[in-house]
């Protein structure tokens, strides 16, 4: 089977430049000879060496997606396109075998001596996804299906990050700093994260894309340390309670008389020291065709009256793609 991505929106191809550390494009057109000539040996390079979320290989359809075509300059087929870490690197111009593979093989080497193979708590502030955690064995971060556009977050604090904060690729400012700081810095700079406002309670609405299997949840939380010169410290949250596959949002007091599909419990020991990251193992029987999820951070680890929330990553496996609006209400079992 083809690992090769074939671009159906210029939001897709955006993701993907941002999901993973090396994307390889092939601006191609049916009616090109040359592109049908150079196409089996694009598709040998893409088996040979594509990698979930470090190695990805697309073709372009310069015919249907104009926008994406006409962003990077296309103006002959084929053309080929290396990014690294959101950043064109290398264009290839014409069928032209072997400066392709030269220039195709030279990233994935470079790939390979970056230690990029997925080791736990990677990070990277240049453009690659980054992970507090590490993956379970046969499952993919997924968090690119996520729907920006229909996230809701109630209590959140307005003065901090929005929660498209939570799914940003790049590595919390609070890790890159190494210290743990709890305000934005710069006179206009924007929190990377999320905090509760009037109490500890955080309500986050997750809609998806395809409808996917969910393994794990990957969030991260860094307060800043207890000697710093904070009169509201936030705490981690303790007591997280999902629900899956609802229309909406929902509100606290009706999450109180929903029963959840699954409530953990955390301890300060499921925090990873250098992340900051806990990991959600879900009863994955009740997890599988999910196309929303409601994080309810129900309580806080501590004395504060604030939750703060820096990453939340959706580890699982992606199914069938849905037609957005068309979400129907299923109660749990």
């Amino acid at each position: 089977m083809s690992k090769t991505v074939h671009i159906e929106s210029p939001a897709q191809f955006n993701s993907l430049l941002s999901a993973s550390r090396i994307v390889v494009v092939d601006f191609y057109a049916d009616w090109c000879g040359p592109c049908k000539t150079i196409a089996p040996l694009y598709e040998q390079l893409s088996a040979q060496l594509s990698r979930p979320n470090i190695i990805t290989f697309t073709k372009v359809d310069t015919e249907k997606q104009i926008e994406v075509t006409q962003s990077y300059g296309i103006t002959a087929m084929p053309t080929f396109m290396i990014f690294k870490n959101g950043r064109e690197v290398s264009k290839v111009r014409g069928a032209n075998p072997q400066e392709l593979s030269k220039a195709v093989k030279k990233l994935a080497a470079e790939a390979d001596s970056d230690g990029t193979s997925g080791g736990f708590g990677e990070a990277s502030s240049s453009g690659a996804t980054w992970r507090g955690a590490d993956l379970p064995r046969s499952y993919n971060d997924v968090t690119e299906q996520v729907d920006i556009r229909g996230l809701d977050l109630l209590n959140s604090d307005s003065e901090l990050g929005g929660v498209q904060a939570l799914f940003d690729a790049n590595m919390p400012s609070s890790v890159s700093s190494g210290k743990g700081k709890g305000k934005a810095s710069g006179p206009e700079a924007k929190a990377d994260w999320v905090e509760s406002d009037v109490d500890e309670q955080l309500m986050l609405y997750i809609p998806f894309k395809s409808t996917l299997k969910v393994h794990t949840v990957q969030l991260t939380s860094l307060p800043p340390k207890s000697d710093d010169d904070d009169d509201e410290i936030p705490m981690r949250p303790k007591t997280i309670q999902l629900y899956t596959n609802r229309a909406h949002n929902l509100g606290f007091e009706e999450a109180e008389d929903i029963p959840a599909t699954q409530t953990i419990t955390l301890k300060p020991e499921d925090w990873d020291e250098k992340t900051g990251t806990a990991k959600l193992e879900l009863r994955f029987v009740k997890f599988q065709n999910i196309t929303s999820l409601v994080i309810f951070a129900v309580d806080g680890d501590g004395e504060g009256e604030k939750v703060r929330l820096d990453r939340v990553r959706i580890i699982g496996e992606s199914g069938e793609k849905r037609e957005m609006g068309k979400l129907a209400k299923v109660e749990d079992e």
